[in-house]
């Protein structure tokens, strides 16, 4: 039996990364990623999963730290290693996807995923979490972020809309919602994540009215949570 892919948003952003450049949203460091990056010991080994156009892996190796970026676009690792030869930054990268992370077992001291790990049904998602429990060591840190439940009316309202599984939705328009997405409530999200403790969980919206996320800070287990 065939089973369907649905983590496919990368295709959609593959074009983007081909266009975006130093005046893009998608440039610029998010402040907390920054924070939580100065209190890691110099030279942490730093996972960027989706890292996009570098952004945040360009900050966290310039503050010092080994950063390892992956993406599935394959645009967006050759933008990263124009930038970090350009900037005089060793920054390593991968091309692959969230849900088999080409790593060893317990190889980061901290995994950042910013806007990424929802894109796909919760297959995916399931996939993908577990491969950062994986890679991270006990006692390192992951910080992400996942879209709220409470941003779909907001999308309904905006495009037509179909749930195609549990929780993961499609809409119609431009951007990327034509590919699936994941949206969760607090208790969906830390059912996810048996391998960690959540120390910060709060929910905001990012540069648009209505576009709700869930922002998370945590720390990985020596054993899973039962």
């Amino acid at each position: 039996m065939t089973t369907m892919t649905t983590d496919t948003a990368h295709l959609y952003w593959n074009t983007e990364w081909q266009q975006a450049d130093a005046s893009s949203p998608w440039a610029r460091a998010e402040p907390w990623v920054l924070d939580h990056a100065r209190s890691l010991a110099p030279g942490s080994r730093i996972l960027d999963l989706g890292a996009g156009i570098g952004r945040h892996a360009l900050a966290l190796a310039a503050m010092g730290h080994q950063v390892t970026a992956l993406d599935a676009a394959e645009a967006a690792v050759t933008a990263i290693d124009a930038a970090a030869r350009a900037q005089g930054l060793n920054i390593a990268t991968r091309l692959a996807p969230m849900t088999d992370l080409p790593f060893d077992a317990d190889q980061f001291d901290h995994v950042l995923s910013w806007n990424v790990i929802y894109h796909g049904d919760e297959t995916i998602v399931r996939r993908s979490m577990a491969e950062i429990a994986r890679v991270t060591r006990a006692g390192g840190t992951f910080m992400g972020t996942m879209l709220s439940a409470r941003r779909v009316p907001v999308e309904q309202a905006r495009a037509p809309g179909r749930e195609i599984s549990r929780n993961t939705w499609t809409f119609d328009g431009p951007g990327d919602k034509v590919h699936p997405h994941y949206f969760c409530t607090a208790a969906d999200l830390l059912a996810l994540m048996p391998e960690f403790e959540v120390s910060t969980l709060f929910d905001r919206v990012h540069d648009k009215p209505g576009s709700w996320h869930w922002h998370l800070l945590a720390e990985k287990l020596a054993e899973p949570r039962a």
